[in-house]
């Protein structure tokens, strides 16, 4: 066994652990946690085929941003996850379809690279002088020309669904006092001022 395959049984290994745990921890910043080891080994595992700025992005968008997010958003927010996992077996019927449907497409996938090689070659895009170009350039090339559309669709998923979390959980507290900005542009002098006429003696 060679110093790279050993290295790939290692970073996964320790990837499908951590990602059992992730689902299985009672502690949620403990999920949290084994999550970012999650993206440490996926992004071994990407190095390892060579695909170091798929691996540098991994650290730095889930790793540096997400899985911290995530982190604070547990520590911060003070969420009853009892009474959320309270009815979560009426979920169960749904989940496991949708993992039936994720599995069998990972059953086709591997399937068909295993009963015929050549198919994987047959969705390739050939790159121009690939021994000239880093794979960040290759990549950009792709992604910014034959698949600019369906970027542009994701981001735009992206938003949708950042917009939504915003407007769910953005509740407004009453009893608090708030700027109207076209009531304070409307005022008069007579709206804005009372005279009161005060007797003498009596103060206000």
């Amino acid at each position: 066994m060679g110093l790279q395959a050993l290295f790939f049984y290692l970073f996964a290994f320790v990837a499908v652990a951590s990602a059992f745990m992730v689902i299985s921890a009672r502690n949620p910043v403990h999920s949290v946690l084994f999550l970012i080891v999650v993206f440490f080994n996926a992004a071994g595992l990407f190095l390892l085929t060579g695909a170091e700025f798929i691996a540098m992005i991994l650290l730095v968008v889930y790793i540096g941003a997400v899985a911290v997010l995530f982190l604070f958003v547990v520590m911060m927010l003070d969420v009853d996850f009892a009474e959320l996992k309270a009815g979560v077996l009426q979920y169960a019927p749904v989940g496991m379809l949708v993992g039936l449907v994720v599995a069998a497409e990972l059953i086709l996938v591997v399937g068909s690279s295993v009963l015929s090689p050549e198919a994987a070659n047959s969705i390739t895009m050939p790159i121009p002088n690939p021994a000239e170009r880093s794979n960040t350039a290759a990549l950009g090339d792709v992604l910014y020309t034959h698949y600019v559309y369906y970027f542009q669709i994701a981001g735009l998923v992206l938003l949708v669904a950042m917009i939504g979390a915003i407007v769910l959980t953005l509740r407004h507290r009453q009893n608090i006092k708030r700027q109207d900005i076209s009531r304070q542009v409307a005022r008069t002098p007579e709206t804005a001022v009372e005279v009161v006429k005060v007797k003498s003696g009596q103060g206000l």
